[in-house]
């Protein structure tokens, strides 16, 4: 598959990328042979064929593959596919940022799938992989799903951070074979907010990796943080108790004692089998 895929980032897609508005980010349909995503459909399990890791909040609603998830060969190869050095090269090439590095352990990524009723409130995506040690640079979707409409909803949002009126800047649509790229900062707002309202049976599919390095931009490091969810209220920008302000506190708080108080609180630390 690899010899197969060899990806070059054409000038025009590099522009693209770094032109994108809110944030830098290209949609790109046919990246990836249909074929091979028709075999990766066909594996692609149902609700209740898998084991998945099941998100019910009042910020989102879908279905995850938690880590050791069997899933099919064509499925499995592709995602190792994703990880491999032809498209690390193009991702260097497309978004200009070196030494980017893959995700052995899929943290949070891998294949996804979302249900009727369900969403994912407008977010910016942690920072910071602690097994790897490494900041997280670069989101990458393709979405595996037929003959989708527009009334289903489940369009990707990209919105401004610091647009306090709210509103999204581009609304992708996710159909099949539709790939999408972007910068991965506490900036690049994104989600899908509102329930699915695809039948019954019909659900939206994506496969996302991530990816890092062992540095970023002075002007794009901040404190160690979880998803940052970020709530409507009136026209108005409300942050979610996840958010910034949490971040901020773990910034105050000596890494001693605020490893003491989440062993108090009965949570642990987070492993890697959690996600």
């Amino acid at each position: 598959m690899q010899e197969a895929m060899e990806l070059v980032a054409t000038p025009g897609q590099q522009a693209a990328y770094r032109e994108g508005d809110p944030f830098p980010h290209i949609v790109i349909d046919g990246l990836f042979p249909a074929e091979i995503l028709e075999d990766v459909l066909s594996e692609f399990p149902k609700p209740g064929e898998m084991n998945w890791r099941s998100y019910d909040s009042a910020t989102e609603k879908k279905l995850g593959m938690r880590l050791g998830n069997k899933i099919g060969p064509r499925s499995q190869e592709f995602l190792h596919y994703l990880n491999s050095p032809p498209v690390l090269r193009y991702l260097e090439q497309l978004t200009g940022i070196k030494g980017l590095v893959p995700d052995p352990y899929y943290l949070g990524g891998g294949l996804h799938q979302i249900e009727r009723g369900g969403f994912l409130k407008i977010h910016a995506d942690f920072n910071w992989h602690e097994a790897m040690k490494l900041h997280r640079r670069i989101n990458l979707l393709v979405y595996l799903n037929k003959d989708w409409e527009d009334s289903f909803g489940g369009k990707l949002e990209l919105w401004k951070g610091d647009d306090k009126e709210g509103g999204p800047r581009k609304m992708i649509a996710p159909i099949f074979g539709r790939c999408v790229v972007f910068n991965t900062t506490d900036f690049s707002y994104h989600g899908h907010p509102d329930p699915l309202n695809c039948p019954e049976g019909r659900t939206r599919k994506s496969i996302a990796l991530y990816y890092y390095s062992a540095t970023r931009p002075a002007s794009e490091l901040t404190a160690e943080h979880g998803t940052l969810f970020l709530q409507r209220t009136t026209g108005e920008w409300k942050e979610a108790a996840s958010g910034k302000m949490k971040a901020f506190l773990r910034d105050l708080i000596p890494p001693a004692l605020l490893k003491g108080f989440r062993k108090l609180r009965g949570g642990g630390e987070k492993k890697l089998e959690d996600f």
